[in-house]
């Protein structure tokens, strides 16, 4: 009697364990309620999607599209980077498509219609054992580095993308005193303003810390804290021409939350900025261009700009 009440034990806590395995996966529908889709700013938009997930075996990646208008291919990784679909691992043209993570690893996925790659519709993610991830390791020391100026929207540039695109640009970014942001875009259709964390989240005109009209405009991060960007033109911060960053002295930054924003009390006079304020032209100093690779913009995002 007693080894059969053992064995139900045990089958008990089998059977528990199998149920809470398979409640324990999940399906991620890829881009969420946008979709798979050729996003209109580059591939940053399923980058930033895919690190707010952590995937494990057996969750499910459904694409979601229009038969017809998009198909999804897995890919090795040299195909992925190269957008290189002549031979794919498998191919669905059915949509919705789905695709089971039944091992660790990273899967690679991209459009194999026309330049759709190459536009941006392609994903990676990291599969790991289990949904909490690889136990961390202690981080090392941040490596001293000197001033580094980022292109805003690198070959993209500062212009009216949609909604959180800009954010996916600046996402996994470290930004320190001394670094220089490039706004790039043509004169007499976009311009740069610097602006207060109100007046960012509310998409305010005007009132503004600094305007800056002329291309390219070069903004030095001269003290800590959050930075916020926008553009004076008519509706373009409401369509997604706006940037938040947080400046740190050295270290890892974090993204903007509910720290106060640069003070207006020392900053510039709107449309004429003074040397003496926070935002200030670069010198030799900033040495470093990070302007390659690829930009971001849409991420599930610039889509409700453009549909």
């Amino acid at each position: 009697m007693g080894s059969e009440l053992k064995y139900l034990a045990v089958l008990a806590i089998t059977v528990a364990a199998l149920l809470h395995s398979t409640a324990a996966k999940e399906i991620y529908t890829v881009g969420d309620e946008f979709g798979w889709i050729v996003p209109p700013g580059g591939h940053y938009a399923y980058e930033f999607w895919a690190s707010r997930y952590k995937f494990s075996i057996g969750d499910t990646l459904e694409f979601s599209f229009t038969t017809g208008e998009q198909d999804v291919a897995k890919v090795t990784k040299e195909a992925f980077d190269s957008c290189n679909s002549t031979n794919p691992i498998e191919l669905k043209t059915t949509g919705p498509a789905n695709f089971t993570l039944d091992t660790v690893g990273e899967y690679y996925f991209i459009g194999t219609m026309d330049k759709h790659c190459e536009l941006g519709q392609k994903l990676a993610i990291n599969v790991t054992s289990n949904s909490a991830g690889p136990s961390a390791s202690p981080a090392p020391a941040p490596t001293p580095r000197g001033p580094v100026t980022y292109i805003v929207g690198e070959q993209l540039g500062w212009f009216v993308p949609g909604q959180y695109a800009y954010s996916a640009w600046a996402y996994g970014k470290t930004f320190t005193v001394g670094d220089t942001l490039v706004f790039n875009f043509i004169n007499e259709t976009q311009d740069v303003a610097v602006v207060t964390k109100s007046a960012f989240e509310n998409c305010t005109t005007n009132s503004t810390i600094a305007v800056f009209k002329d291309s390219p405009v070069y903004i030095i991060l001269n003290t800590t804290g959050e930075h916020y960007f926008t553009s004076t033109y008519d509706r373009h911060c409401e369509f997604g021409q706006k940037l938040a960053i947080n400046v740190t002295a050295t270290g890892t930054a974090t993204s903007p939350s509910s720290a106060t924003a640069p003070s207006s009390s020392h900053a510039p006079s709107a449309h004429s900025p003074a040397a003496s304020s926070p935002y200030s032209s670069p010198s030799a100093a900033s040495s470093t261009v990070i302007g390659s690779g690829y930009f971001f913009t849409f991420l599930l995002i610039g889509i409700a700009f453009f549909h």
